[in-house]
């Protein structure tokens, strides 16, 4: 794709700053070596698979795709079905290798390349192809890497071996929908430590209704299908089942009707298994043991939440010694108990626990303070105590850790950077990504009443006195910050403001990492508290900041950023004077159920709440210019909903402007969303007369 801005071309041609940073490092268990995926450089998009050694440093390449097949495009379209949603369930654009798994010890990783398994033996980079029945998906080795369990046309077979769940028209060995896209479950096969059995999801999708994609640029292609669980609908029915390479199956027994919910599954020995599951609107959480043997299950922890229990990656966890960490969350903080007795006081805001590490204590992921900034902590679960183990602002986070050894990611104003902290010291590991070109200074604040976390941000050069038309780039929805001290987010931010726009970021009530009750403010209703928070907080900036014109504010966003540009000019034009609507749910009982449901709860008995947050009725009255954009092979906001709403609009006789993007899925990637960001601006500069200050 061609780019005339010189800051878009960069953003696409790097994969926003992306390419060439290491990711899925894995550590062998002895702590000694580390695999992991990255490109040779910042414009190179095709992830190889690394081997780097801790004790001298070296890095090598294992396998790389060019080499595999010189003549694969690694386009989307070559991968099968079933890996390509999943790509799009974890928001992953990957033109090389996607994943691997591993033995312990590293010294076998397997991979699929565009639907054919590689067998790597990574003291060497020998790579074998593997005989499979068909195109295959989520290739995982056993405990010696000699047999590979993997996904072809729904069934879950071993090479060698053959086909090993029944043909019972169900899938098997994947994440349904649900749990890939909202409950954090991606996978769905789970070798024994013995390699004698493979734990199996088994989806039966056939009460769900379909959704269709088809391509109006290529009406010769058939249309695609795929089973969509709907707000109110069925949920795909979910079974565990124990498959014992000699032919012998055991299905694991729980009320699945209570709780349809799959959340987490593994073996925890050869003896025992451990699954979470949880119950439709998610207020209550089980962690139960089962005997693979018999299929028995028992209770071990359950955790219960009037509003809904907010996902906490890492728990339940069942430590060494038998007791169980949960999440506890008070109106004032989220934090972990141990046994049900509450570990943390409200000076944490826990945000992962990622496990135990040293002298038995546990690794999280928590803000202190600022919610802008995220840090490392050890902590003790029998006091408390925690021993903060990052510095200064920013957000920072675990990429690996193993026996004395931790891989950490510092993403603070001035940079992103990796160090791997060893008993021989702090060390560097190797980041290829290009250099972020713009060191933007948002100006953080806490405003109204709430404390809602703001921030504005001037063009580079900005002179006081020079009143700005605001563009407030939102996201405003549950599960996702926006607000924080972390480099990449503000780049194309900057570039926004460059174009001669004050640009405002709010993190209004119902987002994360403030406290509970921030965050549960917008249970069953998502749109007057967001529109209230944004509209308060411009106005509290307004008065702090005299530069911002707000005779001339603009939104943008995507996704629930998008909901949330529409819904401010279609309900407070006397706010907003322009909106562009990217990937918009506009009718929430048309969107999935486990994400819907959590908040707004069922339809049925919520109507009130999901009519209220549908902005198809609002159409007659929109008075001020609208955007709408949508990729039309997103499978995750279905099309329709921008369909849906330009319907009605035009139905109205409401001038609007409509962006269809053919074959662009809900990532945008590829240079996609700098193509789309253009149109954008010169949208916006349209409307709201803003000129570039560069």
């Amino acid at each position: 794709m061609t780019h005339t801005d010189p800051y878009l071309a960069l953003s696409a041609a790097t994969g926003r700053f992306s390419y060439g940073s290491p990711r899925a490092v894995t550590l062998a268990a002895d702590a000694t070596r580390a695999l992991f995926l990255r490109s040779t450089g910042p414009t190179d998009p095709v992830e190889r698979l690394w081997l780097h050694d801790l004790a001298s440093g070296q890095q090598r390449m294992v396998a790389d795709p060019a080499a595999i097949d010189p003549h694969r495009t690694g386009e989307t379209s070559e991968l099968p079905p079933l890996e390509r949603r999943l790509r799009e369930r974890i928001r992953l654009w990957a033109p090389g290798i996607g994943s691997f798994a591993a033995t312990a010890d590293l010294a076998t990783a397997v991979f699929a390349l565009d639907g054919r398994v590689f067998r790597c033996d990574t003291a060497t980079g020998a790579c074998t192809e593997l005989p499979l029945a068909g195109p295959a998906f989520d290739p995982r080795p056993n405990q010696d890497g000699t047999t590979v369990a993997y996904v072809a046309d729904g069934a879950l077979h071993l090479t060698p071996g053959g086909r090993l769940s029944p043909a019972d028209g169900a899938l098997w060995g994947v994440a349904e929908f649900a749990a890939q896209e909202e409950l954090g479950r991606t996978r769905g096969h789970w070798w024994s430590p013995d390699g004698t059995a493979l734990l199996a999801a088994r989806v039966d999708e056939s009460a769900l209704p379909l959704r269709h994609f088809a391509d109006p640029a290529h009406p010769e292609r058939a249309p695609e299908s795929f089973a969509y669980p709907q707000a109110g609908g069925p949920n795909a029915d979910v079974q565990l089942w124990v498959l014992r390479l000699d032919g012998g199956r055991v299905r694991l027994r729980w009320d699945e009707h209570a709780y349809p919910y799959l959340t987490a599954a593994d073996w925890a020995g050869e003896g025992e298994l451990l699954l979470t599951v949880a119950d439709r609107l998610q207020q209550n959480v089980l962690l139960l043991s089962a005997d693979p043997a018999t299929g028995a299950t028992r209770e071990l922890s359950r955790t219960v939440d009037e509003f809904w229990v907010d996902p906490l990656p890492g728990t339940p966890l069942r430590l060494a010694d038998g007791r169980v960490l949960t999440s506890a969350d008070t109106p004032a903080a989220r934090g972990v108990a141990l046994d049900g007795k509450i570990l943390t006081d409200e000076r944490l805001q826990v945000r992962r626990v990622v496990g135990p590490w040293r002298d038995g204590r546990l690794l999280i992921e928590a803000g202190d303070g600022d919610p802008a900034d995220q840090h490392v902590f050890l902590l003790d679960p029998d006091t408390g105590a925690p021993e903060k183990l990052t510095e200064g602002p920013g957000v920072h986070a675990v990429a690996a850790h193993g026996e004395g050894v931790l891989l950490l990611t510092s993403a603070t104003p001035d940079g992103i950077r990796r160090e791997l902290r060893t008993a021989a010291g702090h060390t560097a590991f190797p980041d290829l990504a290009a250099e972020l070109p713009y060191r933007p200074r948002p100006l953080l604040a806490r405003v109204t009443e709430h404390g809602l976390p703001t921030a504005v941000l001037y063009p580079r050069g900005h002179l006081a006195g020079r009143r700005l038309p605001v563009l407030l780039d939102v996201y405003g929805g549950p599960g996702a910050q926006v607000v924080a001290n972390e480099p990449r987010r503000w780049q194309p931010k900057q570039w926004w403001a460059d174009q001669g726009f004050a640009v405002v970021t709010v993190d209004n009530r119902g987002t994360p990492f403030v406290s509970p009750d921030f965050t549960r403010a917008i249970f069953r209703r998502f749109s007057q508290v967001a529109l209230d928070d944004q509209v308060a907080a411009l106005r509290a900036l307004g008065a702090e900041h005299p530069d911002l014109d707000l005779q001339r504010v603009g939104v943008r966003g995507w996704s629930y950023g998008g909901y949330f540009a529409a819904l401010a000019v279609l309900r407070r034009p006397d706010v907003f004077h322009a909106a562009s609507a990217g990937a918009p749910p506009t009718d929430f009982r048309l969107y999935d159920t486990a994400y819907t449901e959590r908040y707004l709860g069922l339809p049925q008995d919520n109507p009130e709440g999901y009519a209220a947050d549908c902005l198809v009725d609002d159409a007659p009255g929109l008075s001020r210019p609208l955007l709408l954009i949508h990729g039309l092979a997103d499978d995750n906001v279905h099309p329709s909903h921008t369909l849906l709403l330009s319907e009605a609009l035009t139905r109205a006789g409401r001038p609007h402007s409509v962006l269809p993007l053919p074959g662009v899925s809900h990532m945008t990637p590829n240079g996609v969303l700098e193509q789309v960001a253009a149109v954008e601006l010169d949208f916006l500069r349209r409307e709201l007369g803003a000129t570039p200050s560069l």
